[in-house]
């Protein structure tokens, strides 16, 4: 939160943000100008080669993004990172996005994920490991039957004397087996013993080495049509056994662990946004580029009023959509109302807009942009998936009327 969030009382917040709230400060122009160099400089060629072999971000990648501090962005100083809110996190979101996706994916396993631990001694190392992008994770909350619907979530975590014994499977579980922790949601007691569906269940922390999984766990890769760079799993849990403090310890009663899930859905969501902007931003940029070098006719095809009109069009709708995630981090930032449904707004139009984006880019590139010669396919491959995880657009859709029609 920011200094004017912590000086005011949330009733004092209201949503809309005054005229300089969402400036980008000399501070934000320079992390952003760092986190573009390196997107361009270093990300880009990589995603270039590696994608179309479908191999995962390379250790010396990671590695780059901890010594820029990327995944300590969340992390507040005392810890080594650098104490900023989810604007910035998002504002290097969209530029590592623009290159490729899945490293502006990968610092969501940081920045303080997994470190919730009883223990504050404990948590302190976690979080300082994690600014530094040496405790790097997998979140583990989808099941094959329960993915917008997290309240179904059947894995089950059963007390055995001082240890949990966790049973299920989960999918959808990216980077895990590269991953130094999984982040796991599972059910302590059998749904309906509560008040909701959502009653029971808990945030579990799963360490493991870097290159295998833990006894108890074994994973099948899913085959992707996109988003390479980070490999997907599915988990079987077959008597995984945790100690007692393996169940997160957030601050809260225990029970919360659905509500705290929800919590960094929010979070997760506006990073979606702006990785989806950096999508349509970097698909929309080639097929300029592309648009003034291609000729047809005898003249650049840059030349035709119906492509340019195709470019303003296109180069207006990535504005709007940048607009709505600056707006929702600044809610989120400050602690102010509606910053859930900002969220859930900025993610549909945001994620809807770079698959209209990246699908106008591949049509001005014509035959070569059904090709995997040029960046843009990739673009218009990982943008489809933004209208799916961190919420469907149609769960985004039932948020939003949800908290209008209440």
């Amino acid at each position: 939160m920011s200094d004017t969030g912590k000086r005011r009382g949330l009733g004092e917040v209201t949503t809309a943000a005054p005229a300089d709230a969402l400036a980008l400060t000399p501070a934000r122009r320079d992390l952003q100008a760092a986190a573009r160099a390196f997107a361009m400089k270093e990300v880009l060629p990589v995603a270039d080669e590696l994608d179309p072999r479908h191999e995962d971000i390379p250790a010396s990648l990671l590695d780059r993004l901890g010594e820029l501090g990327f995944f300590g962005l969340l992390v507040d100083a005392e810890h080594g990172g650098q104490g900023l809110g989810v604007f910035e996190y998002c504002l290097v979101s969209e530029e590592l996005a623009r290159a490729w996706m899945s490293v502006g994916s990968i610092i969501a396993r940081g920045n303080g994920t997994g470190c919730a631990s009883p223990d504050p001694s404990r948590r302190a190392e976690l979080l300082r490991a994690s600014a530094a992008g040496r405790w790097v994770g997998a979140i583990a909350f989808s099941e094959p039957h329960a993915g917008s619907d997290l309240a179904g979530v059947e894995c089950t975590a059963r007390r055995d004397g001082s240890e949990w014994v966790i049973e299920g499977t989960k999918r959808w579980v990216g980077h895990a087996l590269s991953a130094d922790f999984l982040h796991l949601l599972a059910r302590t007691r059998p749904p309906g013993e509560g008040e909701s569906r959502s009653d029971g269940l808990e945030l579990f922390l799963v360490p493991k080495e870097r290159g295998r999984f833990p006894d108890g766990v074994t994973g099948t890769p899913i085959d992707k049509i996109g988003y390479f760079g980070l490999t997907t799993w599915e988990l079987q849990l077959d008597g995984l056994r945790l100690p007692a403090d393996a169940l997160q310890d957030t601050g809260q009663a225990e029970g919360q662990g659905f509500k705290d899930s929800l919590r960094w859905l929010g979070t997760a969501r506006v990073q979606t946004a702006a990785r989806a902007v950096g999508l349509a931003r970097g698909a929309l940029e080639d097929a300029v580029a592309y648009s003034r070098r291609r000729e047809q006719f005898g003249h650049p095809i840059a030349d035709q009023q119906a492509l340019r009109h195709k470019l303003a069009d296109m180069a207006a709708a990535v504005d709007a959509a940048r607009a709505l995630w600056w707006h929702a981090a600044w809610l989120l930032d400050e602690g102010a109302p509606g910053g859930d449904v900002a969220a859930s707004s900025a993610k549909l139009f945001a994620s809807e807009t770079a698959e209209r984006v990246t699908s106008d880019a591949l049509q001005i590139f014509g035959g070569n942009g059904y090709t995997t010669e040029h960046s843009v396919e990739r673009y218009w491959r990982d943008a489809r998936l933004t209208t799916i995880f961190e919420g469907t657009s149609e769960i985004q859709r039932k948020i939003i009327s949800d908290a209008l029609l209440s």
